[in-house]
């Protein structure tokens, strides 16, 4: 198949390309601002999403396309809620009015932590629903998968905070850890491998899983102290975890986990996936080799 993946030079949009390619399809990209290098005759197409009409012309020349697009951050769009809402949720609606015009079956991602009081959870929880209501009465084919907290190699530590970044990256520097709150917060982390994994078949296998919502995670949430430790331990570091206050955003002892059983119509569980210390000491040697560029 020839598909189109937006946001393709993101973390988890470039990893996406890479599985897609193994699988033998044709890849183009759609990104405002094409950052990364491709082999294999990959096209980086520069476009926005919020161009309906330039948009719609890329499409039309794939059999498929997945939304990974996003303006992301919990704290970090509080105050830019329009920004987020035009990006995230008018941008997500073009992408499915495309979808419906044309007839093309496609995905798009969203978040795992849609109840939190940020700009961020709420504009992408409501591009999920629209994408349901799209698949239920426009017969729309777009499956919605969405990603819990997806760690691996090539993943920025800013400016948006993502968690294992920014405990890797101190831990090979000695440094503190920081932790919002007391840490006992239950995130669900998941190797962005096995994630792609699942957007990729989300995308172009024959599931039928359009009035529902797809959950890319493990289903075995950890405590953010969990992680601390078992990083500080796996980069044999001295660091110790330095805890804050919470960010505006982001709830204490919050709670974010998959339910593994979305994934059984595409042939996934969570016995599929990279053991959490073999994917975080892949992800440890990537750091650890890349360190010069994270000054």
């Amino acid at each position: 198949m020839k598909i189109l993946v937006l946001g393709g030079s993101g973390f988890i949009g470039s990893h996406l390309v890479k599985n897609l390619l193994a699988k033998g399809h044709k890849v183009n990209t759609f990104d405002r601002t094409p950052n990364k290098s491709f082999a294999n005759g990959v096209v980086q197409i520069q476009g926005d999403i919020m161009d309906r009409q330039r948009l719609g012309e890329v499409i039309k020349s794939h059999d498929r396309a997945i939304n990974l697009v996003g303006r992301l951050g919990s704290t970090e769009t509080i105050d830019s809620p329009f920004e987020s809402l035009q990006v995230n949720t008018v941008g997500a609606l073009n992408f499915f009015e495309v979808m419906k015009k044309l007839k093309k079956p496609g995905a798009a991602i969203t978040m795992g932590a849609y109840s939190w009081p940020n700009t961020y959870s709420i504009t992408k929880y409501a591009a999920e629903r629209f994408g349901i209501m799209y698949n239920l009465y426009h017969e729309t084919k777009i499956a919605i998968v969405r990603a819990m907290n997806v760690y691996g190699e090539g993943q920025h530590h800013k400016p948006i905070r993502k968690v294992v970044p920014n405990f890797v990256l101190p831990a090979l520097k000695n440094e503190d850890l920081l932790i919002y709150g007391d840490g006992e917060q239950l995130i669900d982390v998941i190797y962005v491998k096995d994630a792609v994994e699942i957007l990729a078949r989300s995308l172009t296998d024959d599931h039928a899983l359009y009035d529902t919502v797809i959950e890319a995670g493990t289903g075995k949430p950890i405590t953010v102290n969990y992680l601390a430790n078992l990083i500080i331990g796996l980069t044999k570091g001295k660091s110790k975890k330095k805890y804050v206050p919470m960010r505006k955003g982001e709830p204490l002892r919050s709670v974010t986990k998959a339910n593994p059983q979305t994934l059984k119509p595409l042939g996934l569980s969570s016995k599929d996936f990279m053991p959490l210390k073999e994917g975080l000491n892949k992800t440890i040697a990537w750091y650890k080799k890349n360190l010069k560029d994270f000054v």
